[in-house]
This record gives structure tokens, sequence and C-alpha cells, in this order.
């Protein structure tokens, strides 16, 4: 495995929920203020805020990494403990079961779930943006609410037990996943004001406001472990007569009655446990931080929408547990959250000016937010799209990775315009054919519009790593394409026939 050089540990600006809200609100009075949102009461406080906005815009912007942090959150704490355990939970089910739980739920998948080998399952909801805000499902579904009752007074065959077990797990999926997903449109939105007062313009909210939906995805990352267990739970069920009976536990069936003491899967029964990690540092005694080029849950990629929202990643794994073959048959096992085993969240970015990978630090229960290119197109380059993918944890082969995100993107039919935009980011595509060896394009612009000339011996090997899977932008749009037509080439650049990217 390669050993990359040049990375840093980022910790993002922070920007307070209290500072955003003041930031986006009007500063003009009404005739009912609200004081703490609608009046700024001095100039001291008018001068701290410019000096916040104007930070926002840097980070944001051509010279900053296109990231930020929200802290501060109301609730958002308990509904980022309550939901991310469940993307792991929905991932090892059984496909039948799964595909009940996510219909009751109006949730779908945009990965092939019946895959054993995916390092990645999705569930994702469109949502709808109105106002108030409230959010909508717009998918076809059941109410699972409907579907609670009350068990212990009713007979059911061992199966029906089995379905009602399960589903108790996640009688607050669709609840919690909407919540939060209100929660994180409501952030891209007041964020996407504060940008537009800077840049002195309405496009960025106006286009999520035109939009009226966002995806939502409740995403886990699978562990090395759960990859073997899910091939081995369809081997089972292929050899099975009946129906089989399956667990959350990524191990290998012990036998009946033996505990397994859970490891990294590289030292034989090592415990990788809360305390293995300092509490202070969240680094680890065993593995120091890293960067991977190749070792990756999601290949290095671009969002194409205005901003995406993310929280702060969970980490759970099987350690401090035991896996027990009950008398029933059933795999049992727990897990727990554990503290980031290299001390960030395996989010890593990249820096082309620099040369540099950014693995990206935030404070705990915050929500990191990252610029899309939609965002980079409509402010004529005033906010820079973040380069940006998945890192594996390279000693904990147990360890899978949660996260919920929402990407906020404009409406479909949204025309861009690149012409008289100077500054525009188009130009990062000719950066990545220059450093993926095309010598036919050698002068590139900076953000600045500044010249800037690459000889062949001045292409950094690291940008040429990391390019050499990136569509060109500029090959992906052309002036008065619809967003539409852009997402659609952009898939099909990234996905399509030449299998630029196998993982996002």
């Amino acid at each position: 495995m390669e050993k990359i050089d040049d990375y840093e540990i980022l910790e993002p600006f922070q920007l307070h929920f209290s500072d955003l809200l003041l930031l986006s609100s009007s500063p003009s009075p009404s005739p009912s203020p609200s004081p703490s949102l609608l009046q700024f009461s001095s100039s001291s406080e008018n001068e701290r805020l410019e000096s916040i906005s104007r930070a926002v815009m840097e980070t944001l912007g051509p010279s900053g990494p296109g990231l930020l942090a929200i802290t501060g959150v109301p609730k958002a704490s308990d509904l980022r403990r309550t939901l991310l355990p469940l993307a792991r939970k929905l991932a090892l089910l059984s496909n039948e079961d799964r595909r009940r739980i996510l219909k009751d739920n109006s949730l779908g998948s945009d990965v092939p779930l019946k895959n054993p080998d995916r390092s990645v399952s999705s569930f994702a909801l469109q949502l709808k943006y109105v106002q108030d805000p409230v959010l909508e499902e717009t998918l076809s579904g059941s109410n699972h609410k409907d579907d609670c009752i009350d068990i212990a007074n009713k007979e059911h065959s061992d199966m029906d037990s089995l379905h009602d077990s399960q589903d108790s797990e996640f009688t607050k999926l669709s609840e919690t996943f909407k919540e939060l997903g209100i929660c994180m449109m409501e952030l891209g939105v007041r964020l996407a004001r504060i940008c537009d007062k800077a840049i002195g313009s309405h496009e960025l909210e106006q286009s999520i406001l035109d939009s009226c939906t966002a995806k939502g995805r409740l995403i886990h990352y699978h562990s090395v472990g759960e990859n073997l267990y899910l091939k081995e739970l369809g081997r089972t069920k292929r050899s099975a007569k009946g129906p089989v009976r399956h667990c959350f536990s990524p191990h290998v069936a012990p036998e009946q009655g033996e505990k397994i003491p859970v490891g990294s899967g590289n030292t034989v029964g090592e415990l990788m446990s809360l305390e293995a990690v300092d509490p202070e540092t969240c680094t680890s005694r065993i593995s120091s931080c890293r960067a991977s080029l190749s070792n990756l849950w999601q290949q290095w990629h671009y969002d194409y929408g205005i901003f995406t929202v993310l929280t702060v990643p969970m980490f759970m794994s099987p350690c401090e547990s035991q896996t027990i073959v009950s008398a029933d048959g059933f795999h049992k096992s727990s897990t727990q959250e554990c503290y980031p085993p290299d001390g960030h969240t395996h989010l890593q970015i990249f820096d082309p000016k620099r040369n540099k990978i950014l693995l990206v630090k935030p404070t705990p229960e915050s929500f990191i937010v990252q610029v899309g290119e939609s965002a980079d197109i409509l402010s004529k380059g005033m906010l820079r799209s973040t380069l940006h993918s998945v890192s594996r944890p390279v000693e904990y082969d147990n360890l899978s990775r949660e996260t919920f995100v929402v990407f906020l993107q404009p409406a479909w039919d949204k025309v861009f315009s690149i012409s008289g935009c100077p500054t525009i980011d188009v130009v990062r595509g000719q950066e990545s054919s220059t450093l993926a060896g095309n010598h036919n394009e050698q002068i590139l612009l900076d953000s600045d519009a500044t010249c800037i000339h690459l000889s062949d011996n001045e292409s950094p090997k690291l940008s040429q790593e990391i390019f050499r899977v990136i569509p060109p932008l500029y090959s992906r749009l052309k002036d008065g394409m619809t967003f539409a037509e852009f997402s659609r080439e952009t898939t099909k650049q990234y996905y399509g026939g030449n299998g630029m990217q196998s993982k996002r």
C-alpha cells in the first residue's frame, strides 16, 4: 500500500449555528422583531459578523478548502445518534427483510444492494423543501407508524415474530431521516443566503428553492469483515431448504456457545476499544494519521450539486462485544461507536495548489458543508468545489463508517451560463488533462485568472494520480447546458463505458 507524505490534518473553519442565523437573517427591522436574529445591536457586533462572513467566503472560495463545519445545531446530536446506527443494521439485513423495511419507510437505494462485494450501502429518500420549511417524502409507501402494534396479545408464527423484532429497531427510521433532513436542508439554504449576500446575487439560494427537492442518503461504509459475512449469508441462503435466520454479526459462525474476540483483522484477538484511543486527541496508539490514494471507500470525485451537507461520521466496531450462538441458532452481536481510529473522519480533500491531501477533522457533533460544482458555476468561480474521497482505516478491517448526507442542487431545468466568467473553474479540467499527461494542455488559469505554466517535469505525481480518475469539468459542461444535462453527462463520464470510477 502506498504511503502518502503530502498530507495535513484540516480542522475546518467553524461557523456556530447562532451566527449562521444572524448572518442569514434580514438586517432590516420589522414590526415585531426578534432581537437575536433581526437586529445588530452594535457596531462591534456588525464588525464581528462581517469578519465571520469574510471568513466563510475565504473558506469556501478559491483560496480555501471549499468546506466548513457548522456547530451548535440544536438536537443534532440526538438525531445523529438515533439515525446513523440504523445504516449498518439495514446494510446487513437479508435482501428480503431490507426490502420490506425500506418499503415501509418509503426509502429506496441507488446502489446494487444484492452485490455482496459492495463497499457502500446507501438508503435514499427524495425530499421536498417548502418555505415553512417542511420536508415531505415524494416516494410512495405505507406509513410505518400504523404498523406498530402490540404483539404481546397476538398470535404470530416464528417468522412473523422475527419480522416484528427486526422492524421494531426501525420504528423511528423515516421520522428521524426526515427530521434530520429538514435541519440539514435549512443549514444549506441559510449558508447559500450568506454567500449570496457576499457575492451580491440571489443565484445560490434561489436555485435551491426553485428545485424544491434534495436527496437524503443514509450511508454505511462496509468493513472487510462485513463483506465476508454477506458472502457467507448468500451461500447459506442458497444452500438452505427453509428461511434463513441471519444476524448482524460480520464474523464467521462459531460453535454453539463459543465466544469470539473481535479484533482489527490484522492481529488475532486484538481489541480495538475506546481505551485503545486517546480521548483527548482521538489518536490511536496503534496507527497514525495517514492519507490514501488506493485504499478507498469512495473514489476521488466532485459533487455536482450546490452544497453537500454531511453529519460527522460515526465509526462502529464489534470491539468490546462478544458474538454468541444462542440455543435458537441465532448469531448475536452488539456494536459500539468508537473514536476515529486515525483521529480524523477519513474524509480527505485535495488541494491542487499545494499538491496536498487534507484529512478532515471537525469537532464532534458538527455538520460538514462542502461546495459542489453547481455552486462553483453559479457563483462565477467565487466558490470553489471540493475534490474529495473517503479512505479506509488501514489497520482496522472490522471498522465500519456511518454517515447521513443531504445533497442540495438546482432545478433540473436551471440553465448554466459560463460565458463572460474568466475565473470560473472550467480550467480545472485543463489542469486534470495536463497533470494526466495531455501535452496539448500546458497553460492553466488559477482562480484569479493568473497564468500558470506547467512543464512535464513540474506535474506533481500526486496530482497526476488523483486527476487521472476525474473527468475534466470542461468535458462535462458546455455553455447553455441545463443542470439535468450537466448531471447526466457527469454521471455518464464518472460511471459510463470507460469505467473511470468504479467506486463512489
